[in-house]
Parts: C-alpha cells; structure tokens; sequence
C-alpha cells in the first residue's frame, strides 16, 4: 500500500517582492509545528518529500521534515507543484519511485484540495491553511495511480488543535 500526505502550506504574509517569495508569518510558523508534530505523534515516516520551491511552502516542508525527521536537504523542490494542476501533480506522483511508501507532497490550494478531489474520486471541503489529508492507496505502484484509486483516511487541520499553539 502506499500512503499520500498532501499538505497545503502554513499561513503566510505579504510580500512586496511578489507571490513566490511570500513568508510564513508567525501564526504560520505555529501551525506548521503543531500539524508536524501531529505527525511525528501518529508516526508518520516519511519515504520521500516533495514541495512546491515557494517560500511559504518550502519552509512549511522544512518545519515538517525537521521534525520527522528526514533531512530537509533531501526535499525534491518542483516546480510544477507551483505552477501546475491537479492532473499535474497526479503525473509527478505516478513518476515517484515505487520504493517509497509514504509520500508528502506540499503545495498551495486551490490544487491541493483539487488533487485530493481527484484521487479520492470525491469533493473534499477545501483544504484551510496547513491542513494535511492522508490518502491511502492499495497498489504498491505509484504508477497504477488513477483519478479514484486512493481512500481518503483523514483531513485534520491547526485550528482544530488550537490549545496546542
């Protein structure tokens, strides 16, 4: 089986330098600690990360991966998780190797939810900022992924742990 987590990146603030380099604020730099530490307490483990190269989401992966444990210089920066769509994203997913059984892919809405949509097969509320779904998937080939093939097992999100903050 292979495991999904899509996280959508912490909150983040303006930036006068424009939309890619926007930064985590501080109520961004929280959320991303408690959903990582949320993580780290249902022993997720990650095999592979991949993160959209923009700061907000970047940093959000970093924070993740600092406290799961996998060493942020390992984090594959694409692109196409910035610029792309669902279908896109589903297209890197299928290239990961099948090695890797537990994948997070961190990126920006509205593509995250719409991927959620598509490979659980189902409209999923849109994702609030650095909500994380954990998607299962029953194949042990990423590249057997399909629109419908994963179960949505979960969608938790910072505010519904806000005494942890």
């Amino acid at each position: 089986m292979k495991t999904i987590y899509i996280v959508r990146h912490a909150k983040a603030g303006s930036s006068h330098s424009g939309d890619f380099d926007r930064m985590l604020n501080e109520t961004g730099r929280k959320a991303a600690h408690v959903m990582g530490e949320l993580l780290d307490e249902k022993g997720v483990v990650p095999d592979y990360v991949l993160a959209s190269p923009a700061n907000r989401a970047l940093t959000t992966a970093e924070i993740f991966c600092e406290i799961l444990g996998y060493p942020v210089e390992r984090i594959e920066q694409r692109m196409e998780i910035y610029e792309g769509g669902a279908q896109r994203l589903l297209s890197i997913l299928q290239q990961v190797g099948d090695s890797y059984n537990t994948v997070l892919m961190f990126g920006h809405n509205p593509t995250m939810t719409l991927l959620v949509d598509l490979l659980a097969g189902c409209a999923h509320e849109g994702m609030a900022t650095c909500g994380v779904v954990r998607l299962e998937c029953e194949s042990d080939s990423w590249g057997n992924l399909r629109a419908g093939s994963c179960k949505l097992v979960w969608y938790d999100y910072p505010k519904r742990h806000q005494e942890r903050g």
